[in-house]
């Protein structure tokens, strides 16, 4: 399926189920739709909390029960199959490449880069901080590298590493948001989890340069958006604020169980926050300024008072604490739960905003693919999207 077509496809089905995933439970106590489906809401709300987890970290689980309830959501699954790439890691002599890149992340690269093949005059690595990525390619594929990265001091580490194993590895210490010679006609574009606003400039850059081949592994979507994503192609009819970009990078599968009981504790606290604001002003959600992580790591009483304060809203009384945290902690069990059909359509937003890339350089004579270059566990940002000049 060509990505034009394969967009307005989710485009279709994204509007249809709107109202599904567009509201926050987080805000919102009652999402409209729990009027309209009583024995949805019913079922979630009873779920325990291994099922509640389960279904809001498996889309493709989640999507098969909520078609018990939401006839046709399940339409959904072969809109977010994307196959697999074929991997072939590059080879490359000794363990020098890999100097100072923690685990996880040099199993990011190494599929990455077993995922892409060579097709260009040379590597340009888009925001690739020291360079692993830039420096594995430069090494498997005997090209020279240009990595552009707005650091100083990664750039000079970068430069260290390269020279150590004698690679024609250049660094351009350059803010990629306003550089206006890089990338260049006939270099072979990659990046890996550049964010928001630096992957779609690559993408725009890039194709007006003359890339010969585009491997791009997008993150981060929200940033740099304001208020309204703004397309980069012209088609279809449905329009995303950042808060719903935002929600295309919300998985939490690689986060081990201790961050996950820390996330649910801190959801708990800025709910019961948000309730007793609402009881004491008397005024409908609004959103507050990020929290700072101190005040989370104390106590509940200390937590309040500083809120309440920063807020300019009296203090709760001591006898109160107890019944207001209660309620926080209720409040996150219900969120967990109506948040699942939300989720659901996570990887659908996720792969719409793929696709508008994927639009705007098959209008503009590439060859675009989407596969996933890892297992989810080891990055939930796993979507390649890969494109060839014709």
């Amino acid at each position: 399926m060509r990505a034009a077509e394969h967009r307005r496809q989710l485009d279709i089905a994204l509007l249809a189920w709107r109202d599904l995933w567009h509201p926050q439970p987080f805000r919102e106590a009652r999402p409209v739709w729990c009027e309209q489906w009583p024995a949805l809401t019913a079922a979630l709300l009873a779920l325990s909390d291994t099922e509640a987890a389960h279904l809001n970290d498996d889309v493709t689980d989640a999507l098969c029960w909520l078609a018990g309830y939401l006839p046709d959501i399940d339409a959904l699954l072969p809109l977010i199959d994307i196959p697999i790439a074929e991997s072939r890691l590059p080879t490359v002599a000794g363990e020098r490449w890999a100097w100072e890149i923690p685990g996880r992340k040099r199993s990011q690269i190494e599929a990455f880069a077993g995922a892409v093949q060579s097709g260009g005059e040379g590597v340009i690595d888009w925001c690739g901080g020291k360079g692993h990525l830039g420096r594995l390619l430069g090494l498997a594929w005997q090209q020279p590298v240009h990595t552009l990265e707005i650091d100083a001091a990664l750039c000079a580490d970068g430069v260290q590493l390269a020279r150590r194993i004698g690679l024609d590895h250049r660094f351009l210490e350059c803010d990629a948001l306003a550089v206006t010679d890089w990338p260049r006609q006939g270099q072979h574009a990659v990046a890996l989890h550049a964010c928001g606003n630096l992957h779609r400039r690559l993408i725009e850059r890039g194709a007006g340069a003359g890339v010969t081949r585009f491997d791009v592994a997008p993150c981060c979507y929200y940033r740099g958006v304001e208020k309204h994503y703004q397309p980069l192609s012209i088609s279809g009819q449905l329009q995303l604020t950042r808060d719903d970009t935002r929600l295309a990078v919300t998985e939490t599968v690689t986060a081990s169980p201790r961050l996950t009981r820390q996330r649910d504790h801190d959801i708990a606290w800025k709910l019961a926050f948000t309730a007793w604001r609402a009881q004491v002003s008397d005024a409908p959600y609004k959103t507050f300024k990020p929290v700072p992580a101190p005040w989370l790591r104390g106590s509940f009483a200390d937590f309040l008072a500083r809120m309440a304060a920063r807020e300019c809203l009296p203090a709760p009384e001591q006898r109160h604490l107890e019944a207001i945290e209660a309620a926080g902690w209720q409040r996150q069990r219900e969120v967990m739960r109506l948040s699942i059909p939300r989720h659901t359509c996570r990887r659908a937003i996720e792969l719409w905003l793929v696709l508008d890339l994927a639009e705007y350089l098959e209008a503009r004579g590439y060859a675009p693919s989407l596969t996933t270059f890892c297992d989810r566990q080891l990055t939930p940002r796993n979507l390649l999207l890969s494109a060839r000049r014709v």
